[in-house]
């Protein structure tokens, strides 16, 4: 089996490059554009795997012939910060919505099996616990980037009934937890950015008590080697959450570690101001299964950040 990876070097793929687990594993395609230039992801690769990384855009047509060589394709290229993407649309539009255009159907037109990431940030209801089964408009996103998403899960929905196309979507929540290539533009990653370099955790006035959705990177990177050894293209979308928090439960984990962080309440107007909890019973009736530690992944990231600021906890971070 031959696998193509896009955006391979980014917060997800860079884990997964070096955690894949699949059952007779040939060549695994890297492919990358380094918009945010992660040339580190690429270091120290596992030996004993067959890497071919290629600096490229999905849009290039010298995607084509990787494509047509894969058996399956990752798809994490995209531009993943949802509150900036309100100042970013032409760069979401061309990523994001041209993106997956192009990888849906050349998948459908050479009969390749997909992976798409989506995001819980599609859902838009403040019922009590929301599902992959809530109304067609219960689905709100809001943000372009969620729209992006949103777009990409329907586009695959009409190319598997006109063309067969064989694919399965993830609503993604949050992720949390350490990779090489890791962001820090996500709640839990920043306010642990924010703690560990000595600034005020920043947080929206009403989002202290709001619940999301969000997803540890071991938990996403075992749904995607599931997927792959057991051929589970089904054409679903499920919910990938590890847990459902409040701003104010993340916040008291990292003051474990950081226990001197002060807190910042300030406006943001344009972000999602809904408060939701999402199911995951769907995959894990799927045989999905979840086992990050939001403090242990916590542990893990300010471990390799301690030495940054010697006013850090480090007392079990060793």
């Amino acid at each position: 089996m031959n696998i193509c990876i896009t955006g391979a070097l980014g917060h997800i793929g860079s884990k997964l490059i070096r955690n894949l687990s699949i059952s007779f594993l040939n060549d695994i395609y890297l492919v990358d554009n380094f918009l945010t230039q992660r040339y580190p992801s690429l270091f120290e690769l596992p030996e004993g795997k067959n890497y071919i990384f290629y600096e490229m855009d999905v849009l290039s047509d010298d995607f084509i012939p990787i494509l047509k060589n894969s058996d399956v394709i990752v798809h994490l290229a995209a531009v993943t910060n949802a509150e900036a993407s309100f100042y970013n649309k032409d760069i979401v539009e061309k990523i994001n919505v041209k993106g997956i255009e192009r990888i849906a159907n050349l998948c459908a037109e050479y009969r390749k099996s997909l992976i798409f990431f989506s995001s819980t940030s599609v859902y838009g209801v403040q019922t009590e616990i929301v599902d992959e089964n809530c109304k067609e408009t219960d689905l709100k996103p809001q943000s372009p980037y969620a729209e992006s998403k949103l777009f990409g899960e329907r586009l695959l929905k009409e190319l598997s009934k006109k063309y067969g196309l064989n694919f399965v979507i993830f609503r993604l929540g949050t992720i949390f937890g350490y990779s090489i290539g890791m962001r820090f533009h996500t709640a839990v990653n920043k306010f642990i950015w924010q703690a560990v370099t000595g600034q005020e955790i920043t947080v929206w006035k009403t989002a202290l008590n709001q619940k999301r959705p969000y997803c540890g990177l071991n938990d996403c990177i075992n749904a995607i080697n599931y997927v792959i050894n057991n051929n589970i293209f089904d054409r679903e979308i499920y919910n990938i959450v590890t847990i459902n928090l409040t701003v104010g439960d993340i916040i008291n984990v990292i003051k474990k570690f950081v226990p001197n962080i002060k807190v910042k309440f300030v406006d943001s107007p344009i972000m999602n101001q809904l408060s939701y909890n999402v199911s995951n019973v769907k995959s894990l009736k799927k045989g999905f299964v979840y086992n990050d530690n939001l403090e242990e992944s916590v542990k893990e990231t300010i471990s390799k950040l301690k030495n940054i600021n010697f006013k850090i906890l480090k007392r079990g971070l060793d």
